[in-house]
């Protein structure tokens, strides 16, 4: 069989079988997930799509912990000092 015969056999099974998602986690991180199929891979808070620098700019900015977590009622006071802790990892 050609080359281009068997890329194009190759490609059309490939689009077929659906790949798993895998949720790959930080073992120092429990808080902090990585899942190439959400955010194109950027480290997000608990699997939720607040990426982690979002978090860190908004503490960077001065906002205080309590207003950042009136602007995202899903994080959690943990959630904030873990992604401060990412940052300097």
């Amino acid at each position: 069989m050609p080359l281009a015969a068997t890329a194009r056999a190759t490609s059309a099974v490939m689009s077929v079988v659906p790949r798993p998602r895998r949720r790959m986690r930080f073992m120092k991180f429990t808080r902090i997930t990585v899942d190439p199929a959400q955010m194109g891979g950027v480290p997000c808070i608990r699997g939720l799509r607040i990426p982690v620098a979002t978090v860190v700019g908004m503490v960077a900015d001065g906002m205080a912990e309590a207003e950042i977590l009136k602007a995202y009622p899903d994080l959690a006071a943990a959630d904030i000092r873990e992604a401060m802790d990412f940052r300097t990892d």
